[in-house]
């Protein structure tokens, strides 16, 4: 049992700062023990020495860990996650005693969050030891760089690999009886990820950032489940293997569920490539809140256990905040007719005796057995696993049999290549995984006389991706086919891409596009020459995930070489849809390099030619249009054309015509109203101050349609330039009431304009009613005390309501409500009317804050807190943020959206601007929601009544 008594700060080291989301940074990255600050973590082995089911025996193994967060048994000691390490302690006498200080494994897990450090460490049956890194952190191990996700480790090749990327917090891990990878996670209405190799997953974007690979185009969620019940963190989970429980629960997927005090059992099934979970039952309750369990797994003896954390709390608060660490406790869970079963120590059998094992209905005795079978080494039993693996008639038996084989060394690819026409899909499966799984091996297998039968077995595995009707096979093929060279990579693709029956299958599209996209720079000719053809057209797969993919690919990356084979990729579309659909994926993709400048693209009436272009700033990037591209666009272009598409890819090529073009329908009063507000966006998003000022400035001073005006408004916020103000605020006085609000946040955004305004209100033009508090918190952002002044004198200090003013308020909301019941139809009304432009309850309403269906609205109490006291608590993905620009602007709202090149901030009228990041400033953290106070302040008390009956109802 690993005691996490030092939680939640590690010993010796001091924060220096903490950011929104709670990372922390500390002084310095520890020593490994025994060099570094000794913590209260303890490795303690419980022993129950008179098989009465109840520990009576007590004895660390280890102690003055710091922060250790998983451990595991193999090799001749014992594997600990101590972050930012993975530790080696030897106890080769096996007397429980560590033989020596631990040997330093891997560096570089994450370590600002102690919530979801690298944990759960597990044997897989292909003999790597996995682990999972949860959210909040970043790792940086041997240059693999990554956030979530699930690694693995080799003992004795001592290579380290991200298995997949993404995912949510992550804590515990096991392997079905078919070898499917199943991660816990805290996410709300799931239970897991299905772990595929090479694959990317889901993550909290906005908190977290982007995939790694910016290229990845897609990820995989979680694993459906149907009729999700309990608290949010269903973590620790396992695949219940074993006898002693009766059948119904075998294979059953048993996982705590911390934050509803109980332990579920659920239902995973098949789901084409994948799997589905279904809610099982409840294996236990707790009657106390107090049982928090946090890990649960199977014992050698069929028995489930339970670490309990046992505390009041169940959140993770401030790291300062007191935690009880005297009641830990471990529960186990039995059958009362579960017949008592002698423990043996697998260490004291021979190999002979091991392989018996294998034959195991208890899993714990399988792993167990072949983990020891790896340590030793042991040649001598490969002839007897080789022949019990011709004998076998059961087809679970052969698959460990399998399994124990490789981690014995003991498959090559002869043995291989006979499996791969295995009846089961799981052990072709396994088959093709195993192969590619030593690159090393692979590698040596091109040259001298294994070369030949290498490449039958490459061909093969081609083959099988046009003929094996398995999607579990099909998944494997294209996650191996990531591993290989583009040479036998991309023909495996290029067959799977062919097949229509796998077109809607949740993993296997992504998975091909994945490898393609591994080889779309190295090996360009080779996928160009396979994917860019009539044929390639005409297959669904290939033509909606796989050609629009690389398109965008290509112009992302920004080089000759991307731009080449975008032109080769345009000529080739077969029809005008298609053509319209590359050209779309081309400004997909051209917007992941910014704003940074690029070549002047030549068309006609450009009267520019292809020249070289300075950019030795730009690492990497194009220095000149290639011909081919210019050739392939030059036909698509017209003088006339209102097409907002090609203008926008035209403008971030770089040509000043479709610039001139954007203008010019802006300004055209004859163009329908929706074309001349899409060229207002583009030039929202790509146009230059010396371009837009002056036309936006006519535009707002001209008789034009409201919707004109705003969104010129907005286009003027993005610029400095002096006019602004000047025009702006010699407009102002004739606009009619709307337009003065967006007017304001144009001219409060800046210092100078802000001061200009407010001078206006000191001087008697218009009163102080003509500010809203939210503006008045905006200006305050600037620090500028010429503007404190005049804030102070007109509307005095600007602050939250006092906490007596809070309770007082929810006291009288509270009298209100106890005078009379409410009515839920006339209650959704007031919410549709109050809150849903920012909430979202049972589907209705918008998700610029949290949606309420899922959050704590049968406490009273908390419902009132929250609306009177908004700021007490945010949760951290709905902070809000302050964004100042390089050009002095000021912007409020949450990050809707972070990308490599920008930006893209949701304020509170729900709107979003994106803002390049090139002209970004600074970002930092509002101590202010953007829900605002005095909420319910104008609600009658009937009102009061009925909103608070619809926010508690059930929706039905």
């Amino acid at each position: 049992v690993l005691q996490y008594l030092q939680y939640p700060n590690p010993a010796g080291l001091e924060r220096v700062k903490v950011d929104r989301y709670s990372r922390t940074t500390y002084d310095r990255v520890p020593k490994p023990p025994p060099h570094g600050p000794k913590g209260t973590d303890r490795l303690t082995i419980l022993e129950d020495t008179d098989g009465d089911g109840r520990v009576d025996k007590a004895k660390d193994f280890l102690s003055d860990l710091n922060i250790a967060t998983g451990f595991q048994f193999g090799y001749g000691g014992v594997f600990v996650l101590q972050t930012p390490y993975l530790l080696f302690y030897p106890d080769r006498n096996r007397d429980d005693v560590p033989d020596g200080d631990p040997e330093v494994l891997l560096t570089g897990f994450g370590m600002e969050d102690t919530s979801s450090l690298a944990n759960s460490l597990i044997w897989g049956p292909d003999g790597w030891l996995y682990g999972t890194q949860g959210t909040n952190i970043t790792a940086n191990i041997r240059g693999i760089e990554f956030e979530q996700g699930l690694w693995r480790y080799h003992p004795t090749t001592k290579k380290f690999e991200l298995f997949i990327d993404g995912a949510s917090n992550m804590w515990g891990l096991d392997f079905d009886r078919k070898g499917n990878l199943l991660a816990g996670t805290n996410y709300g209405g799931y239970l897991m990820f299905h772990g595929v190799q090479g694959a990317y997953y889901q993550k909290s974007f906005a908190k977290h950032g982007e995939l790694h690979n910016p290229f990845a185009f897609g990820y995989f969620n979680h694993v459906p489940h149907k009729n999700f019940q309990g608290g949010h963190v269903t973590v620790g989970g396992f695949l219940y293997q074993a006898d002693a429980f009766p059948p119904s629960f075998r294979d059953k997927y048993i996982a705590v569920d911390t934050l509803a005090h109980a332990v579920r059992w659920h239902h995973v099934k098949p789901n084409a490539s994948t799997l589905r979970s279904e809610n099982g039952g409840v294996l236990l309750q707790a009657n106390d809140n107090w049982f928090a369990p946090s890990d649960c797994t199977m014992g050698p003896d069929g028995a489930v256990y339970i670490a309990d954390w046992y505390d009041q709390r169940t959140a993770h608060p401030d790291p300062d905040a007191t935690w009880d660490r005297s009641n830990g406790r471990v529960y186990r869970l039995c059958w009362n007719e579960a017949k008592p079963s002698k423990q043996i120590d697998p260490q004291s059998l021979t190999s002979e005796q091991l392989l018996d094992w294998l034959n195991s209905t208890n899993e714990w005795k399988v792993r167990r057995a072949r983990r020891v079978l790896a340590e030793r080494g042991d040649g001598k039993v490969v002839s007897r696993l080789r022949k019990m693996l011709h004998e076998s008639n059961d087809d679970h038996q052969t698959l460990q049999i399998l399994w124990t084989l490789h981690v014995l060394d003991g498959l090559d690819t002869k043995l291989i290549a006979e499996l791969l026409d295995h009846h089961d899909p799981s052990i072709r499966a396994w088959a093709i995984r195993l192969l590619a799984d030593d690159t090393e091996k692979l590698e040596i297998e091109h040259q001298g006389d294994a070369a030949q039968l290498h490449a039958m077995v490459m061909l093969k595995l081609a083959q099988m991706a046009v003929s094996d009707i398995s999607p579990i096979v099909v998944r494997q093929l294209a996650s191996t086919a990531k591993r290989l060279p583009p040479e036998e990579s991309i023909p495996i693709a290029r067959n799977i891409s062919g097949r229509t029956e796998f077109q809607s299958d949740p993993y296997i599209p992504l998975l091909t596009w994945w490898a393609v996209e591994h080889h779309a720079i190295a090996g360009v000719e080779q996928v160009l020459t396979e994917f860019v053809s009539p044929e390639g057209w005409q297959t669904p797969l290939a033509r909606d995930v796989i050609l629009g993919r690389l398109m965008r690919r290509y112009a992302g990356d920004g080089s000759q070489t991307g731009f080449a084979a975008c032109a080769r990729l345009l000529v080739s579309a077969p029809n005008q849809f298609q053509r319209q659909r590359m050209i779309a994926e081309m400004d997909t993709g051209l917007k992941m390099l910014g704003r940074k400048k690029l070549p002047r693209l030549p068309l006609p009436g450009n009267n520019l030619a292809v020249k070289q272009v300075d950019d030795s700033g730009t690492t990497g990037r194009l220095k000149a249009i290639p011909p081919e591209l210019a050739d392939a666009l030059t036909g698509i272009w017209s003088d006339n054309t209102t097409d907002p598409l090609i203008i926008r890819v035209f403008i971030r090529l770089g040509n000043q015509a479709a610039i001139d073009r954007a203008v010019a329908l802006v300004m055209d009063k004859t163009a329908t109203e929706k074309t001349r507000l899409l060229m207002l966006e583009i030039l929202q998003e790509l146009g230059d101050e010396e371009t837009c000022v002056g036309p936006a400035l006519m535009l707002v001073a001209d008789s034009e349609p409201r919707t004109i005006h705003l969104a010129a408004l907005k286009l003027l916020g993005r610029f400095s330039d002096e006019r602004i103000a000047k025009q702006l605020l010699t407009a102002y006085p004739k606009m009619e009431l709307p337009l003065r609000d967006s007017t304001r946040d144009v001219l409060l955004g800046r210092v100078v304009s802000a001061l200009a305004f407010l001078n206006e209100i000191d001087d008697g033009t218009y009163t102080p009613d003509e500010m809203t508090v939210d503006q008045l918190r905006r200006v305050a952002l600037h620090h500028d005390d010429r503007i404190d002044v005049l804030v102070r004198k007109h509307w005095g200090n600007i602050r939250a309501g006092t906490p007596e003013e809070k309770l007082a308020e929810i006291r009288r909301i509270n009298n209100d409500l106890r005078a009379g019941s409410g009515s839920e139809t006339e209650g959704k009304l007031v919410f549709e009317k109050t809150c849903a432009s920012c909430h979202k309850l049972f589907g209705n309403g918008k998700e610029i804050g949290p949606d309420l269906t899922k959050s704590n609205r049968g406490d009273r109490n908390y419902l009132l807190v929250s609306m009177v006291d908004p700021n007490a608590q945010i949760r951290k993905e709905y902070l809000s943020y302050i964004v100042l620009t390089v050009n002095g602007r000021v912007m409020t709202g949450l990050l809707a959206e972070e990308t490599p090149t920008s930006v893209t901030v949701l304020g509170a009228k729900n709107e979003r601007t994106t803002i390049a990041r090139e002209e970004i400033e600074e970002i930092e953290v509002s101590p202010v929601s953007l829900m605002p106070e005095n909420i319910l302040k104008d609600l009658k008390p009937q009102q009061l009544r009925d909103l608070m009956r619809y926010l508690e109802s059930t929706g039905k």
